[in-house]
């Protein structure tokens, strides 16, 4: 069984960059696909960048497109999500997590695998 943990959330302000780091341990998520999603307080969970397991195909919403990125680190069995001009609206729990497919969805439900959270808050 894969386990998933984020790190790298933090305090920072309007504009800073944060790149926040997914770990697996079990198993390799070479043939997973993963995702990003966020959670604000009182809000929705909210999908924000996918990776394929199939190389190159990555997917960003619109709200982060320009800002964010997805990459993987197969040596180390990691996907990052480089967030740069960060906003006080990007202020949220952010999760990876992964599903069994070569498809980025961005429905959580459609995920069978979560870590645990790494909170972002952006100050104005």
């Amino acid at each position: 069984q894969v386990q998933l943990v984020e790190s790298g959330g933090g305090l920072v302000q309007a504009g800073d960059s944060l790149r926040l780091s997914c770990a697996a341990s079990g198993r390799t998520i070479i043939t997973y696909t993963v995702g990003w999603f966020r959670q604000a307080p009182g809000k929705e969970r909210e999908f924000v960048a996918g990776d394929s397991w199939i190389g190159g195909s990555t997917y960003v919403a619109d709200s982060v497109k320009g800002r964010f990125t997805i990459s993987r680190d197969h040596a180390k069995n990691m996907v990052l999500l480089q967030m740069n001009s960060l906003k006080p609206e990007d202020t949220a729990v952010y999760y990876c997590a992964a599903r069994l497919s070569s498809v980025i969805s961005t429905e959580g439900y459609e995920y069978n695998l979560w870590g645990q959270g790494t909170p972002v808050t952006v100050s104005s």
